[in-house]
Formats: structure tokens, C-alpha cells, sequence
């Protein structure tokens, strides 16, 4: 019985890392001119390589795999950086790091296209629309 549960918890795991909601199981996200490859932890913009910090590409992959749902400060926070609601932050934190991931990666910062600013909800990514061959 123990070895039944310890095998289903293996595939369990096995599969959530193989398909995350949004992400295709290549690991390979096309979204207009930017390629982000989750298996790499790489972004492209075009042909040219965005190099992204450790805390970036963490906050992307957030957006990215739960594409079209808002995520307010606190919960940013909670998933990139790790702090549990007890613990005082400075939710502006977030701000910056989303203001400095669209300079890197949106073609015009000030109007984006791709991290969106959900009012009085949080941040967002545009939704990924999966195409069937």
C-alpha cells in the first residue's frame, strides 16, 4: 500500500513539472517576438538573448505559467520571494522588479503588451493561446 502511494505521489510530481498550466510540455513559450524557454530558464526577444536576474525570470515564469490571472503584490511576494503573510514587506518591491522586466522585454515600457497592470487587482500576463495543429 505505501509503495502504490509513493508511486502515485512520483507521477504526480512527474506530470505537474512536465505540463504547468498555460505551458506547452516542450517548455518552449512563443509569445509574438519573445521565446521563453522553461527548461533553460532563457528568454529571447527576436534572435537576441534577454538576460534576466534569478528574481526576473522567477517573476515571469509566475506570470507566464498562470497566464491570464492577476496576481496582487502580496501573493508575489509570497511565490517569488518566499515571505508568508506575517512577514512586513514592502509590497513596492514588486513594482520595481515589474517595471525593470518590461524594460527588458516589451517593446514600448510605458504602454505594455505582455505584463499587463490589472487595476486594483495586480499583474498579469496576456493569456497564451494555445493553437491546434
Amino acid at each position: 500500500m505505501q509503495k502504490r502511494s509513493r508511486i502515485r505521489s512520483i507521477l504526480r510530481r512527474r506530470v505537474s513539472k512536465t505540463s504547468t498550466a498555460g505551458v506547452p510540455n516542450s517548455g518552449v513559450i512563443e509569445v509574438g517576438f519573445l521565446k521563453i524557454d522553461t527548461n533553460k530558464r532563457t528568454v529571447y526577444k527576436g534572435d537576441e538573448r534577454i538576460r534576466l536576474t534569478g528574481l526576473e525570470y522567477s517573476l515571469l515564469e509566475l506570470l507566464v505559467n498562470h497566464s491570464g490571472k492577476s496576481f496582487n503584490r502580496r501573493e508575489i511576494l509570497h511565490f517569488v520571494w518566499g515571505y508568508t503573510s506575517e512577514q512586513h514587506a514592502d509590497t513596492r518591491v514588486v513594482d520595481v522588479h515589474i517595471s525593470r522586466l518590461r524594460g527588458k522585454l516589451e517593446d514600448d515600457p510605458n504602454n505594455p503588451e505582455l505584463i499587463i497592470t490589472a487595476r486594483g487587482a495586480g499583474y498579469l500576463f496576456q493569456r497564451i493561446i494555445e493553437l491546434e495543429n
